[in-house]
């Protein structure tokens, strides 16, 4: 078996990303006019929005779908995580790297794992290259939301919704004998309770500047959609034990990792469990920066 490789991805924003140069606000508020509604100047007297408010996160995101991703319906309910477009897409084209890297050929299928009420992922990979997925969630009320906005976009063909029924789990009862796919995708619950979620949120609205009185998350989120029991070190050791279960079924599974600190121990158990190749790929945006953690049999 082929020695276990790391290959460390210097942080940036993705080359193919639409929104790497900024927002051509003018350009949004044509195609969604309510964002104007939210549309301040910056001390720069530039054109931006509140961030710390969520209906503007909100808006700002609809119009980026509309604008540049071919998206004609997108809603959800407040509670439910807003997606932050520009962060999203960035995943895809590192995901598309993988594959590139790989000289592969095939139709692409995807399963991405936790899909939420928007399907963003699934939206975004069809748009910019084409591909097919499987999207997967715990949520039925997140499902259904999801089917709407597949349904009104014309992407039954393109999209799958599958429902995970069992908490414990995460590919088992989902990954079919007859399935194959090029790759999977995760952006997981990060936090293990409430507590954590709500102290993560406090930070950023602390970074945001925000002069808000009323505690409240800028992107949202459901207890689905934010916590797991054990937090995200639970989660992703679950999730790369059962991807050995399916090594034969994807190629390239991949995940979102928040904390740097994880992923030594991760990469130990990929080890374990007979991964050939990993790679951890830095995303650069903005302040922040993110991972992603991919890993193959093959």
């Amino acid at each position: 078996m082929e020695k276990c490789k790391s290959v460390m991805v210097k942080p940036k924003l993705h080359t193919n990303n639409k929104h790497k140069l900024g927002y051509n606000f003018e350009a949004l508020c044509d195609v969604y006019p309510d964002l104007k509604d939210f549309i301040t100047l910056n001390k720069s007297n530039q054109n931006t929005i509140n961030f710390a408010n969520p209906e503007a996160v909100k808006a700002l995101n609809k119009a980026l779908l509309f604008k540049h991703y071919r998206i004609k319906f997108w809603d959800f309910p407040d509670d439910n995580l807003c997606p932050p477009i520009p962060g999203r897409v960035d995943y895809i084209h590192y995901l598309n790297d993988l594959l590139t890297d790989e000289n592969y050929t095939k139709t692409v299928k995807v399963i991405d794992i936790g899909t939420g009420a928007t399907s963003i992922y699934p939206l975004l990979g069809h748009a910019e290259y084409n591909w097919n997925f499987v999207a997967t969630d715990i949520d039925v009320a997140s499902l259904q939301n999801a089917k709407s906005i597949i349904q009104k976009n014309n992407l039954v063909d393109a999209i799958e919704l599958r429902h995970q029924n069992d908490n414990q789990h995460i590919l088992k009862g989902i990954i079919k004998a007859s399935d194959a796919f090029a790759l999977s995708m995760c952006n997981l619950p990060f936090y293990k309770n409430e507590a954590e979620a709500n102290a993560a949120t406090e930070r950023k609205l602390k970074g945001l500047k925000s002069s808000e009185d009323n505690f409240i998350r800028n992107f949202s989120g459901t207890p689905n959609e934010l916590i797991y029991k054990g937090g995200e070190k639970a989660f992703l050791h679950n999730y790369i034990y059962e991807s050995s279960q399916f090594k034969a079924q994807c190629m390239w599974f991949t995940t979102l990792v928040s904390k740097r600190d994880l992923i030594k121990g991760l990469k130990a158990s990929l080890v374990k469990l007979g991964a050939t190749k990993t790679k951890v790929i830095s995303m650069g945006q903005g302040q922040k920066v993110s991972r992603i953690l991919a890993w193959t049999f093959n």
